[in-house]
Protein backbone atom coordinates (compact mmCIF):
# COMPACT_ATOMS: atom_id res chain seq x y z
CA UNK A 1 0.00 0.00 0.00
CA UNK A 2 1.40 3.41 -0.92
CA UNK A 3 1.44 6.48 1.24
CA UNK A 4 -1.50 8.82 0.74
CA UNK A 5 -0.89 11.71 -1.61
CA UNK A 6 -1.14 15.24 -0.21
CA UNK A 7 -4.34 15.71 -2.22
CA UNK A 8 -6.00 12.63 -0.70
CA UNK A 9 -4.96 13.74 2.79
CA UNK A 10 -6.51 17.16 2.20
CA UNK A 11 -9.66 15.53 0.80
CA UNK A 12 -9.88 13.18 3.79
CA UNK A 13 -9.55 16.15 6.19
CA UNK A 14 -12.18 18.03 4.21
CA UNK A 15 -14.62 15.14 4.22
CA UNK A 16 -14.06 14.61 7.95
CA UNK A 17 -14.73 18.29 8.67
CA UNK A 18 -17.85 18.23 6.48
CA UNK A 19 -19.12 15.27 8.51
CA UNK A 20 -18.35 17.13 11.75
CA UNK A 21 -20.09 20.31 10.55
CA UNK A 22 -23.22 18.65 9.18
CA UNK A 23 -23.50 15.58 11.39
CA UNK A 24 -23.60 13.00 8.62
CA UNK A 25 -21.04 11.10 6.58
CA UNK A 26 -19.84 12.56 3.29
CA UNK A 27 -18.47 10.59 0.37
CA UNK A 28 -16.02 11.99 -2.14
CA UNK A 29 -17.80 13.72 -4.99
CA UNK A 30 -17.02 14.53 -8.60
CA UNK A 31 -16.14 17.85 -10.14
CA UNK A 32 -14.29 21.02 -9.33
CA UNK A 33 -17.06 22.51 -7.18
CA UNK A 34 -17.01 19.57 -4.79
CA UNK A 35 -13.19 19.56 -4.78
CA UNK A 36 -12.99 23.23 -3.82
CA UNK A 37 -15.71 22.75 -1.19
CA UNK A 38 -14.02 19.77 0.45
CA UNK A 39 -10.36 20.68 -0.05
CA UNK A 40 -10.49 24.41 0.56
CA UNK A 41 -13.67 25.41 2.37
CA UNK A 42 -13.76 22.52 4.83
CA UNK A 43 -10.16 21.24 5.04
CA UNK A 44 -8.81 24.80 5.27
CA UNK A 45 -11.37 27.48 6.15
CA UNK A 46 -13.65 25.56 8.55
CA UNK A 47 -10.56 23.99 10.15
CA UNK A 48 -8.64 27.18 10.94
CA UNK A 49 -7.90 27.88 14.60
CA UNK A 50 -9.46 30.86 16.35
CA UNK A 51 -13.16 30.14 15.97
CA UNK A 52 -15.17 27.18 17.12
CA UNK A 53 -17.53 25.30 14.84
CA UNK A 54 -20.38 26.99 16.72
CA UNK A 55 -18.84 30.44 16.19
CA UNK A 56 -18.58 29.80 12.46
CA UNK A 57 -22.15 28.53 12.32
CA UNK A 58 -23.44 31.65 14.12
CA UNK A 59 -21.64 33.89 11.63
CA UNK A 60 -22.96 31.84 8.74
CA UNK A 61 -26.54 32.01 10.04
CA UNK A 62 -26.29 35.80 10.16
CA UNK A 63 -24.86 35.99 6.64
CA UNK A 64 -27.42 33.57 5.22
CA UNK A 65 -30.29 35.44 6.85
CA UNK A 66 -29.02 38.77 5.53
CA UNK A 67 -28.95 37.28 2.03
CA UNK A 68 -32.36 35.62 2.36
CA UNK A 69 -30.86 32.15 1.85
CA UNK A 70 -33.27 30.37 4.18
CA UNK A 71 -32.97 26.96 2.54
CA UNK A 72 -29.26 26.87 3.36
CA UNK A 73 -29.94 28.37 6.80
CA UNK A 74 -32.29 25.45 7.42
CA UNK A 75 -29.48 23.00 6.71
CA UNK A 76 -27.23 24.85 9.16
CA UNK A 77 -29.94 24.97 11.83
CA UNK A 78 -30.62 21.25 11.45
CA UNK A 79 -26.92 20.51 11.78
CA UNK A 80 -26.62 22.77 14.84
CA UNK A 81 -29.48 20.88 16.50
CA UNK A 82 -28.03 17.50 15.52
CA UNK A 83 -24.61 18.47 16.90
CA UNK A 84 -26.18 20.01 20.03
CA UNK A 85 -24.44 23.32 19.37
CA UNK A 86 -27.60 25.40 19.70
CA UNK A 87 -30.90 24.74 21.43
CA UNK A 88 -34.39 26.08 20.78
CA UNK A 89 -34.02 29.06 23.11
CA UNK A 90 -30.73 30.10 21.53
CA UNK A 91 -32.05 29.67 17.98
CA UNK A 92 -35.15 31.74 18.71
CA UNK A 93 -32.96 34.43 20.28
CA UNK A 94 -30.76 34.47 17.17
CA UNK A 95 -33.83 35.11 14.98
CA UNK A 96 -35.04 37.92 17.23
CA UNK A 97 -31.58 39.48 17.41
CA UNK A 98 -31.17 39.36 13.65
CA UNK A 99 -34.53 41.11 13.18
CA UNK A 100 -32.84 44.26 14.44
CA UNK A 101 -29.87 44.00 12.07
CA UNK A 102 -31.18 42.45 8.85
CA UNK A 103 -34.83 43.47 9.13
CA UNK A 104 -37.97 42.01 10.58
CA UNK A 105 -39.03 40.14 7.44
CA UNK A 106 -35.71 38.28 7.25
CA UNK A 107 -35.53 37.62 11.00
CA UNK A 108 -39.12 36.40 11.04
CA UNK A 109 -38.47 34.18 8.04
CA UNK A 110 -35.49 32.69 9.87
CA UNK A 111 -37.73 32.06 12.89
CA UNK A 112 -40.14 30.12 10.66
CA UNK A 113 -37.23 28.02 9.37
CA UNK A 114 -36.13 27.43 12.95
CA UNK A 115 -39.63 26.22 13.84
CA UNK A 116 -39.65 23.79 10.92
CA UNK A 117 -36.20 22.47 11.85
CA UNK A 118 -37.22 22.08 15.50
CA UNK A 119 -40.24 20.05 14.39
CA UNK A 120 -38.07 17.83 12.16
CA UNK A 121 -35.52 17.39 14.94
CA UNK A 122 -38.25 16.41 17.43
CA UNK A 123 -39.71 13.88 14.98
CA UNK A 124 -36.28 12.31 14.41
CA UNK A 125 -35.65 12.14 18.16
CA UNK A 126 -39.04 10.52 18.76
CA UNK A 127 -38.47 7.98 16.00
CA UNK A 128 -34.98 7.17 17.35
CA UNK A 129 -36.41 6.73 20.87
CA UNK A 130 -39.12 4.41 19.53
CA UNK A 131 -36.47 2.35 17.73
CA UNK A 132 -34.36 2.15 20.89
CA UNK A 133 -31.49 4.29 19.64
Amino acid sequence: MSDPTPESTVRERGLAKMAEVYGWEFKDGPGDHFAVTADHLFADIWSRPGLTLRDRRLLLLGALTAQGLFDVAGIQIGAALQNEELDETQLREIALFLCHYVGWPAGTSLDHVIGAQLDQHAKKAKKAAENGR
